[in-house]
């Protein structure tokens, strides 16, 4: 499963998380969706240690990852996340083989989330929480009558700051990755570079959906029931 893909999963569980269903598991695609998710990573970066050989190395992980979309396929299970996974692991890896370098296989991630560290510090500057627009527009999508959808969750101080913070929350989870694994590519220390991708990559997405769905829960769930009893009212 790709980056975006889990972004995807995280934001949707977390739109129904005054609804009192939330699972961290769900939230990361359950256990195959972990295991989708970490395996090529974990092949990329032991067959590059044992063998040193990048060429054989990017063979046997992009046959991984089609063998991945044949499953689920044969399976007649959604393809989605593996299809994206796959699109993701092939830039992954074509950028390793034209450039003849192993580490430029986490090059795509660091661009990813270098984007969304920019674009949620920006959404933090002018005070428009970048995690609230995405799980307010996952949970009720403004075909029309924007500004009155945009003004119904900015105006309830109490979820606009629970929104502030989840977003500085997982601003802190990008930068916190670029800061440990950057200086890993620099110095071109793939093995361990590869260990902190996946150890700051799975474990640490389940725990900021959990303590994200921590802080939203309680307010998310006020709104609701507000609009709730306001719709009652108007009937």
């Amino acid at each position: 499963m790709s980056e975006p893909e889990r972004n995807k999963r995280g934001m949707a569980s977390l739109a129904s998380a005054g609804d009192g269903d939330f699972s961290v598991i769900d939230a990361i695609g359950g256990p195959r969706g972990v295991v989708e998710s970490m395996l090529p990573g974990v092949v990329f970066v032991v067959m590059f240690v044992v063998t040193s050989n990048l060429n054989l190395t990017i063979g046997v992980s992009a046959a991984l990852a089609v063998i991945q979309v044949v499953v689920r396929l044969l399976q007649r299970q959604s393809v989605m996340g593996a299809l994206s996974g796959l699109i993701a692991v092939g830039i992954c890896l074509i950028w390793a083989w034209k450039s003849h370098e192993a580490r430029n296989y986490y090059m795509f991630g660091f661009i990813s989330n270098a984007v969304y560290l920019v674009l949620l510090t920006l959404s933090l500057i002018v005070r428009v929480p970048g995690l609230g627009l995405m799980i307010e527009f996952i949970r009720s999508l403004p075909t029309e009558h924007f500004k009155a959808w945009f003004d119904d969750w900015m105006h309830d101080r109490e979820l606009k700051r629970a929104y502030m913070i989840v977003t500085a929350l997982w601003i802190g989870v990008f930068a916190l990755r670029l800061l440990v694994q950057v200086p890993l590519y620099l110095t071109d220390h793939v093995a361990l570079l590869g260990t902190a991708r996946l150890l700051m990559g799975i474990p640490f997405w389940a725990l900021a959906i959990w303590v994200s769905y921590l802080i939203i829960a309680t307010p998310l769930h006020r709104h609701k029931a507000a609009a709730q009893t306001l719709q009652k009212e108007t009937d």
